[in-house]
C-alpha cells in the first residue's frame, strides 16, 4: 500500500499525496470550485481532475520537479527558469476568467489591508517599526492601474513543475486564480530568488517595471508574516519572507 504523505496542512486546508494521486481537503467549497474551473481554462498544463467529493478533490501528480522552494536552494538551469517565464506569459495572455482572483483585489482594499497589517506587526512587536515602514513605502509602487490578465494568484515556485531545461509539465494549486495583475504572479514566483528574476523575464519576453516587482515582494511578505507565524510556518527562516523584507532596507 502506498504511504500517505502530508504535503501541507493547517487549519484552513490540507493536501495529501497517496502514490500518484493528490487529495486536497478544503472546507471552503468556493476555493475548490475556483481551482477546478481555473484548471479547465488555463492555457498551460495542469493536473487532471480524477474526482470530486466535497470537501475532497482528487487530482493526478505531475511529472518533473519544481525549481525549488522559498527558503531553500534554487535548482534548474537558467533555461529552465526562462521556460517557466514563457509558460507564465502564456497564462497571462490567455482568455480572462469571469471572476477576480487574489491578484485582482482593488487598490483601495489592498491599501487598507496593508495598513492594518503593518499596524499589527508593529504593535505586536513581531517586526521592528523601521523594517515595516520602509517596506510599506516600497509596496506603494504596486498601487497603480494594471491591465487585467489571467493570473494564478499563488504562483510559488513549488507550484510549477519542469522537466529538463525547456519543458513546463504543469502548474498546481489554482484556488486563488482569476483576473488580476500579471506582475503579482511574477513577483510571487521569484520571491526569495531574486537571482533568477532576469532568467524568468527573458522567457516572459516583455518589459517589466522592476519597482512594481519589488513592491509586490514587500507587500506579499508584509501580509504573510503574521499569518504564517500563527499557522505553524516560519517566515523568519533564512531566505523566507522576513529576509525578503530586510533586502529592501
Amino acid at each position: 500500500m502506498d504511504e500517505v504523505e502530508v504535503v501541507v496542512a493547517h487549519s484552513e486546508r490540507a493536501t495529501l499525496r497517496v502514490g500518484d494521486v493528490f487529495l486536497k481537503v478544503d472546507a471552503d467549497q468556493a476555493r475548490i470550485d475556483v481551482e477546478v474551473e481555473a484548471m479547465s481554462l488555463a492555457p498551460v498544463p495542469t493536473p487532471k481532475v480524477l474526482w470530486r467529493k466535497p470537501p475532497v478533490l482528487a487530482i493526478t501528480a505531475l511529472p518533473g520537479t519544481t525549481l525549488g522552494r522559498l527558503g531553500g536552494p534554487s535548482t534548474g538551469s537558467s533555461a529552465a527558469w526562462a521556460a517557466a517565464g514563457a509558460a507564465i506569459r502564456k497564462l497571462h495572455d490567455g482568455p480572462l476568467p469571469s471572476w477576480p482572483g487574489r491578484a485582482g483585489r482593488s487598490i483601495s482594499a489592498l491599501a487598507a489591508e496593508l495598513d492594518d497589517e503593518c499596524e499589527r506587526l508593529v504593535t505586536s512587536g513581531l517586526l521592528p517599526a523601521d523594517l515595516v515602514t520602509r517596506n510599506r513605502r516600497v509596496a506603494e509602487a504596486a498601487f497603480r492601474p494594471w491591465p487585467l490578465a489571467f493570473t494564478h494568484g499563488d504562483l510559488q515556485i513549488a507550484h510549477v513543475f519542469v522537466d529538463g531545461d525547456d519543458e513546463v509539465t504543469g502548474v498546481i494549486d489554482w484556488s486563488e486564480a482569476g483576473r488580476g495583475d500579471a506582475l503579482y504572479d511574477l513577483a510571487t514566483f521569484t520571491l526569495g530568488h531574486e537571482e533568477h528574476l532576469d532568467d524568468v523575464l527573458t522567457g516572459y519576453g516583455a518589459d517589466i517595471d522592476l519597482d512594481v516587482i519589488h513592491a509586490w515582494w514587500s507587500l506579499r511578505s508584509l501580509l504573510a508574516v503574521r499569518w504564517l507565524t500563527e499557522h505553524g510556518f516560519d517566515p523568519f527562516a533564512p531566505g523566507c519572507e522576513v529576509d525578503v523584507l530586510r533586502s529592501r532596507m
